[in-house]
């Protein structure tokens, strides 16, 4: 399967995810209790990982499965840096407005970039960083307002706790992202081994979230596991199943790709998403949403364009061998 089908198929999931939670709605909020979602992905996720395994046990070739303690006690960090993740997420909104979070947001994709760098010793060339640079841009570009309103002047005016802590919550997202990747390629396991492990421990991890929900709450609506289901509907099941697949195709990208394409992938579903709702929502479109996606497209144009289609090499060079060897020619005959 080659990455560039799968980075497109991510795009179009992720794209759709915000959309179907959109439509899960009914009258402006939620009747499912929202903190299950995750919980029920995660589990979708292991339950196709299993049997995946389990079908590539039965194959004459088994795969490669390392099951030693030193190995398996690394795939509980990813989730526990997602749970700090979300803590910082909601300190840092504390402080800032949703839109001010939201451009602040894009600052993960520069740091995916110095950690991809730092942590995983891969190098990038100076057009690579240039593109990535262009990509925070161009999606900060197709989220800014109107210069005229008053939500563009609360952009500075939040408490410095507030961007301090949108920086963590951007290094945190890269952190967890590339740390995944190298737990997925620090040896030849299989993947689907792999995925049992991290969404294991994701699955654990979320219904330790439950039932702190349940604690906090007094059990007033009672237990997490008795109002599992409580006002799922299709769309709902649409949600958990778009949210499972797309972690299944990150955990691919992971393992056979790496954490760049995933970030041009999940950029350009979240411009996929606002022209969507262009024509689903009746959101109107901004001179800003069309400069931010040709800003994307010239990104995504530098980063994956072979550098003989980005920089013209001059003909003249191209013939000066010729050149020197005609010339080389007449000196013999002449001798």
């Amino acid at each position: 399967m080659q990455w560039y089908f799968v980075a497109t198929l991510l795009t179009i999931l992720t794209s759709s995810q915000g959309i179907l939670t959109t439509l899960s709605q009914s009258n402006g909020g939620y009747k499912y209790d929202y903190a299950t979602v995750p919980f029920l992905a995660e589990v979708f996720k292991l339950v196709v990982s299993s049997v995946l395994l389990w079908r590539e046990l039965r194959m004459p070739s088994s795969p490669k499965m390392t099951t030693e303690w030193r190995s398996v006690r690394l795939f509980p960090i990813p989730s526990i840096i997602y749970l700090v993740h979300n803590n910082v997420q909601f300190a840092t909104l504390t402080y800032v407005d949703t839109s001010t979070y939201q451009i602040m947001g894009n600052l993960k994709i520069v740091t995916t970039g110095l950690l991809f760098r730092l942590f995983l010793r891969r190098r990038l060339s100076m057009l690579q960083w240039m593109a990535i640079v262009l990509l925070a841009v161009g999606t900060t570009t197709s989220q800014v307002k109107g210069c005229g309103e008053a939500l563009c002047d609360s952009l500075f005016a939040a408490p410095i706790q507030g961007y301090l802590l949108g920086v963590l919550s951007a290094c945190l997202s890269a952190l967890a992202g590339v740390y995944t990747e190298f737990l997925m390629k620090k040896n030849n396991d299989s993947l689907y081994w792999q995925n049992v492990q991290l969404y294991t421990f994701g699955a654990i991890f979320n219904m330790f979230r439950l039932l702190l929900d349940d604690f906090r709450g007094g059990f007033e609506k009672g237990p997490w596991w008795q109002r599992l289901c409580d006002g799922y509907n299709i769309t709902t099941w649409m949600v958990v199943f778009n949210l499972g697949s797309t972690g299944l195709l990150v955990s691919w990208l992971m393992k056979y790709a790496d954490n760049i394409i995933k970030v041009y992938s999940t950029s350009m579903a979240m411009l996929l998403t606002m022209v969507l709702s262009v024509y689903l929502f009746n959101f109107k479109p901004t001179l800003q949403l069309f400069m931010g996606i040709i800003i994307c497209m010239m990104s995504l144009h530098m980063y994956f364009a072979p550098p003989g289609m980005l920089v013209d090499i001059p003909s003249t060079a191209k013939a000066a061998p010729d050149s020197l060897r005609e010339v080389s020619v007449e000196r013999r005959t002449d001798s």
